[in-house]
């Protein structure tokens, strides 16, 4: 016959086996997890207040005409952030049209189609892609893909679409091959793996039996990415997209060797350019402290984070909505 045990009692219990709520070790965790989540705060704080009051003084002197004036002169300190902001956007948005697509068909690849030693292989290769200098893209652009531009890729388009009306004023001028069309496209080459990463990741996630139900009913591999995988994924891949489209935004020294660098803004993707990030990285060092044209530049550096900020903001609406849906 089974001894009747008394239940345990708190003094019963080994001192290192009980919880003490409030005890040392959580208030010590509980301080220090409030501190990193106030630090985060305080670096943004201070990155934007040296921004804001170093760009102050050129925001005085030039008003709202800053933003919209396409001149940049230092000999007569005449600044203007037209140019680069254009140059900042266009790339950008040249990049993600070569980007997105791209990554996509590369994680559906992955995912779905390619044996899985073939895709372990690319899906590592892509990972180190992702881990590559922005310099050394830059070198590569300037030597690999400025020629091939040259020489073969703006040649044939201006050919083909230089006629069409509309269309042509993008593909006009003389390919010389650095430009706003090169500068998106080494930028779509740097943010293609970290978009590729988030879609793969995503595509891993969804639940195989969504998949599996959509091939017994019939339907065919597009009809199955088209109308199970997508809208699965829709947020998280409009998540990656905002990844990369922050990385474009602000990356310098890539765009730097392969954009031309001239204060130029016009209608054609073959003329140079600039950008926010190439302008700073080639301005900043030939500025004295002090001056108006250090000023522009840092409220240069004010603007890019606002567009950045936008753009987030941007993303987040996107995903409540597609959320509420």
């Amino acid at each position: 016959m089974a001894q009747y045990m008394p239940p345990l009692t708190a003094s019963d219990t080994p001192a290192r086996d009980r919880v003490v709520p409030g005890g040392r070790g959580d208030v010590v965790f509980r301080l220090l997890a409030r501190m990193a989540g106030w630090t985060i705060l305080l670096v943004m704080a201070g990155i934007v207040i040296v921004l804001v009051a170093g760009g102050w003084r050129a925001l005085v002197s030039f008003g709202p005409a800053f933003l919209t004036s396409t001149a940049w002169n230092p000999v007569s300190q005449h600044f203007g952030a037209a140019t680069s902001i254009f140059g900042t956007l266009v790339t950008t948005l040249v990049a993600l049209v070569f980007a997105v697509p791209f990554a996509f068909g590369v994680a559906f690849w992955l995912v779905e189609m390619a044996p899985p030693a073939l895709a372990r292989v690319i899906e590592t290769a892509v990972q180190l892609l992702a881990a590559v200098p922005s310099i050394i893209f830059g070198m590569w652009g300037f030597f690999i893909v400025v020629p091939f531009m040259a020489h073969h890729v703006e040649p044939a388009t201006k050919h083909l679409l230089g006629h069409v009306p509309g269309i042509g004023l993008l593909f006009s001028g003389a390919p010389y091959g650095t430009g706003l069309l090169t500068g998106g496209v080494v930028l779509a080459l740097m943010v293609t793996p970290f978009i590729c990463s988030v879609m793969t990741d995503v595509f891993v996630s969804i639940p195989a039996v969504l998949k599996e139900s959509a091939f017994g009913l019939g339907a065919t591999r597009w009809e199955v990415m088209r109308k199970v995988v997508m809208p699965w994924s829709r947020q998280a891949v409009m998540g990656g997209i905002m990844l990369g489209t922050g990385r474009a935004l602000g990356e310098t020294m890539a765009v730097t060797f392969v954009i031309g660098n001239a204060n130029h803004m016009g209608w054609s993707l073959f003329a140079p350019g600039n950008t926010i990030a190439s302008l700073i990285a080639l301005e900043f060092p030939e500025s004295p402290a002090g001056s108006l044209k250090l000023s522009a530049l840092l409220a240069l550096g004010a603007i890019l984070m606002i567009i950045s900020f936008i753009t987030l903001a941007c993303s987040r609406i996107f995903l409540r909505r597609g959320a509420a849906e």
